[in-house]
């Protein structure tokens, strides 16, 4: 699964080779994606070869070598895997809750009972990383832990920035897909449009503060335009 902005550098390249038999500049690609630096095209073109779609040819000046396409821009379907044969499709849940509390006494199975969510990739306490949509892992979440309504998904924590929110290295949480956050809510923000990462949500005007909960790392202050909330933290899940 590729991001927008990874689709769009996609067909962007295969585009212009097509035309002319050589790749873009980087250049012509931040143009093309309107992006502010050429640091983000290094980092979709990262992304592109990690997944497999393009080859970086090594001592070769702008040498890119599109291996394949996804379905969208014309490329051969993949093999489904056992899962999706099956019908089965592991992307999110309605985590909704019921809109009136059970009677007294009665067993609040939601609470003691396990909901299967798919860890959709790793999510960025630290330095903004891109969030790999893969959907390959499963996790099993206690049906309490869900919060509103809506899709939620799970993310496994890289970094280390937010650990004076009890959130470490390695753990997993718990995300309820929504575009709107208070001050203060620990959110998923995408940032200029490829680059995800977990802090803490904090609006001052027309800029948009994302908070690390460790003072070794700087708020990162951005316009509001810059900034997509993609999900809030409802959850943590722990391994020891």
């Amino acid at each position: 699964m590729l991001t927008k902005k990874q689709l769009q550098l996609l067909d962007f390249i295969n585009t212009r080779m097509q035309r002319d038999g050589v790749p873009p500049s980087f250049d012509e690609m931040k143009e093309a994606l309107d992006l502010r630096s050429k640091s983000g095209i290094h980092r979709l073109i990262t992304a592109l070869e990690e997944r497999g779609f393009i080859r970086r040819l090594a001592h070769r000046a702008r040498a890119i070598e599109i291996i394949k396409l996804p379905e969208s821009l014309g490329g051969a379907p993949s093999a489904p895997t056992s899962a999706q044969a099956s019908g089965f499709r592991p992307r999110v849940i309605d985590g909704d809750r019921p809109d009136a509390p059970p009677p007294a006494g009665a067993l609040d199975v939601e609470a003691i009972s396990a909901i299967t969510l798919p860890i959709m990739g790793k999510i960025a306490a630290g330095v903004p990383i891109e969030a790999v949509a893969d959907g390959a892992t499963n996790v099993a979440v206690p049906g309490s832990m869900l919060s509103g309504r809506g899709n939620h998904y799970a993310l496994e924590v890289k970094g280390e920035s937010m650990i004076e929110a009890g959130i470490n290295h390695g753990d997993i949480v718990v995300i309820r897909e929504t575009s709107q956050a208070k001050d203060g809510d620990i959110v998923v923000a995408m940032v200029e449009g490829y680059e995800t990462t977990l802090k803490r949500y904090k609006r001052q005007g027309d800029m948009i503060a994302l908070e690390a909960a460790n003072p070794a790392f700087e708020t990162r202050v951005l316009p509001a335009d810059m900034v997509e909330v993609q999900g809030k933290l409802v959850g943590l899940i722990r391994s020891y």
